[in-house]
């Protein structure tokens, strides 16, 4: 039933997709946790659209209230429809390979309150774009057009270590009340700064548990607990561990990335 509900919310967004854009659409990839490692408790639905062309004002409005009705919001509760997160780039690769990469149309549910106050996506430049369509490159599958690999820019590993430092100021000043979220995507970080590819979150924080000290460690595993829907997380008891782990992550992530740019 869960499968059966999670394939209806992605038909829902390809059948507004098709209906707002018709043949301007070229391709669209599901990504993240859907493709790499299954689908947790919390884990978003992740979609990525190709057009032709940019959005007009009534289809980012049109979009966006089919969007606020599929996707459901943040902290996802039993039987809720999941969170989507749609990223749409617009016209040439030009586009996608400037850095930072620029996304047509956003939508996630860490957006919700200010979209459903009268907000309308607009253009965003932005590291985390550059570093979605990596992945998205790499590992996605089509649910229309082409295989992303000959269709997205190939993104330099140097471009992709650019990105990962560029978007870490934003993330940890994030880590209140996005804890279990904030921890992993260090992890993740660290892992792609050191290593080159993208894990799912929790594989990265398995990678990463035995290079931590054991406090660190212990409040990583913790996040990634959660992530897997072994425990329910609390975070009120412990803003003190989760900036130690944050700050030992970062600074794992600054080494790699620093290393790299001496060679």
């Amino acid at each position: 039933m869960e499968t059966e509900e999670q394939n209806l919310q992605i038909q829902g967004v390809l059948e507004a997709l098709a209906s707002i854009l018709g043949e301007a659409i070229h391709a669209v990839y599901l990504h993240g946790s859907a493709v790499s490692a299954g689908l947790q408790p919390q884990s978003d639905i992740d979609l990525l659209a190709v057009t032709g062309r940019p959005m007009s004002p009534w289809e980012r409005q049109e979009l966006l209230s089919r969007l606020l009705i599929l996707s459901g919001p943040h902290p996802r509760k039993a039987k809720q429809p999941r969170c989507l997160e749609l990223l749409v780039f617009a016209g040439t690769n030009d586009l996608m390979q400037s850095y930072p990469a620029q996304a047509d149309f956003v939508y996630g549910e860490w957006l919700r309150p200010e979209l459903a106050a009268g907000a309308v996506p607009g253009v965003v430049r932005d590291p985390e774009n550059t570093l979605i369509l990596a992945q998205v490159r790499r590992e996605s599958v089509s649910l229309m057009g082409p295989q992303a690999s000959s269709l997205l820019p190939a993104i330099p590993q140097e471009t992709i270590r650019l990105a990962i430092g560029d978007a870490l100021p934003m993330l940890l000043s994030g880590l209140p009340g996005d804890e279990r979220n904030v921890l992993l995507t260090l992890a993740r970080m660290w892992r792609t700064a050191q290593i080159g590819d993208f894990a799912s979150k929790a594989d990265a924080a398995d990678w990463a548990v035995p290079k931590m000290p054991i406090m660190e460690a212990d409040t990583l595993d913790y996040a990634r607990r959660a992530y897997l829907g072994e425990i329910v997380d609390a975070w009120n008891d412990k803003q003190d561990a989760a900036h130690a782990a944050a700050e030992f992550l970062r600074d794992r992530v600054l080494e790699c990335l620093q290393t790299t740019f001496d060679q």
